[in-house]
């Protein structure tokens, strides 16, 4: 008597379970975040493209040679550049080696309750408008000191400004330094200065600079300090400390933009995209800055 042979059986159909719904449900969240972050991307270049885009094509006929050879008396804008030079290259002395110099005791040296003191100063320093800035410095060096619309008085204006994210950046940087090198100097016994000098400032150097390019990039783009403070002239900047105004760009922006005359209105549209090509070196530049002082670094570490 044969033997039936039992009909195969089929395998069960698959069901999705618990874990194969909550991994698409993060496949969904995934994909709504990273659309979010495009949009939220989408909103900061959009507005930024179509600023330099109609800058550059209101402004494309007249950048002409004329612009950086004729001061602001003959249609130009050579004193206004020199003087946003002058400022910037006070602002990076000056702020620089305070703003370091104080982000490097707050990181290192200070402890406890002054270090909690000097980090709330600062905070409040970077709340502080930068009108209010301006008419202390108006008050107290350019009347009380008798410095007058001044180089020097603009440039400390500028400083109490941006003086707070340098010394931010400055102990955030030092801050990311591992603790092991620290240690390794101490148990070699080297002095803090060869210490901050040898083995944290290299790794921390491209935030520092960074922290620089950002404060001179904020002081590019002040007006409200300088009004009270730099004052203007149609004539080229002096080396003079005190007692001679500076001319500078964002000046020109200001008050030509307000003239009735198309003239007046190009002159501002003109120092407008010159102070925007200034930032976009800056930021340029600081991005070549970091990245050499990340290869040195890095070198270093072999």
């Amino acid at each position: 008597m044969a033997q039936a042979t039992a009909a195969p059986t089929m395998p069960p159909a698959r069901e999705m379970g618990p874990t194969g719904f909550r991994s698409n449900l993060r496949g969904v969240q995934d994909g709504i975040f990273w659309g979010l972050c495009g949009l939220a991307l989408l909103a900061i270049i959009a507005p930024s493209v179509w600023i330099i885009v109609g800058l550059l094509r209101d402004t494309w006929p007249v950048l002409t040679p004329q612009l950086l050879t004729n001061t602001t008396a003959h249609d130009g804008l050579q004193n206004a550049i020199l003087g946003t030079l002058l400022l910037s290259v006070g602002v990076l002395i000056v702020a620089g080696i305070l703003g370091v110099a104080a982000g490097i005791y707050i990181s290192e040296f200070s402890r406890g309750r002054t270090g909690r003191v000097f980090r709330f100063l600062s905070e409040v320093l970077a709340g502080i408008p930068s009108i209010v800035v301006g008419y202390t410095g108006y008050v107290l060096l350019v009347v009380a000191f008798g410095w007058k619309y001044s180089l020097l008085a603009a440039v400390f204006a500028l400083t109490t400004i941006v003086i707070p994210y340098i010394v931010k950046t400055t102990e955030v940087s030092l801050n990311q330094v591992p603790t092991n090198l620290r240690e390794g100097a101490r148990a070699l016994g080297l002095p803090m200065i060869a210490t901050l000098r040898k083995v944290l400032l290299p790794p921390a150097m491209p935030g520092i600079v960074t922290g620089l390019v950002v404060a001179l990039a904020i002081s590019t783009g002040e007006t409200a300090p300088l009004l009270y403070t730099a004052g203007f002239t149609d004539q080229n900047p002096t080396l003079h400390l005190t007692g001679f105004p500076v001319p500078y760009l964002t000046y020109v922006v200001f008050t030509d933009i307000q003239l009735p005359s198309a003239k007046s209105h190009e002159l501002a549209n003109a120092a407008a995209v010159v102070t925007l090509f200034f930032l976009l070196l800056l930021i340029f530049a600081g991005r070549a800055l970091a990245v050499q002082a990340a290869r040195r670094t890095a070198r270093m570490s072999l």
